[in-house]
């Protein structure tokens, strides 16, 4: 059975707080999150909490170990609860939305660079960037950014 939020912040020497709780709870739902989109659903669940403290929650998890956040170059961090496997990530340049991609050939890193400088490589991380289904489809506007999915 998989730790929920109460036992992963325990287990990381965290305080369990509603904000953290409610934090990664809607994560596990809705991975690669902004935090902005994070903020608006923990204020939905909790009311008044401000979108430092989400910050603050999201930043203090990501040190941690409890999230993961990615940071696709033109789009705003994401986060997820998934973390520890070495997974990879689709991007779309229109919308931003973000899906997981598994490690596809052998143990992590996944990739081996073709030289390492001395470095004990122990991880690769891949962003694979592209246009969604609904980007694809949707008809070219100039100077307009699609919403985020």
């Amino acid at each position: 059975m998989t730790p929920g939020p109460r036992e992963l912040l325990k287990g990381a020497g965290l305080r369990i707080t509603a904000p953290r709780v409610a934090v990664l709870e809607w994560l596990v739902e809705h991975p690669h999150a902004t935090a902005d989109q994070v903020a608006e659903a923990v204020r939905a669940r909790l009311g008044a909490v401000s979108t430092q403290a989400v910050y603050d929650v999201l930043n203090t998890c990501s040190r941690t170990g409890l999230l993961r956040r990615i940071e696709p170059a033109g789009h705003p961090a994401r986060y997820e609860t998934r973390i520890g496997d070495n997974h990879h990530h689709l991007v779309c340049r229109g919308c931003g939305r973000t899906e997981d991609v598994d490690c596809v050939h052998g143990a992590a890193p996944c990739l081996e660079p073709s030289t390492t400088a001395g470095f004990a490589v122990d991880e690769a991380e891949v962003l694979f960037w592209g246009l969604c289904p609904d980007c694809r489809g949707a008809p070219a506007r100039q100077g307009s950014r699609r919403p985020s999915h």
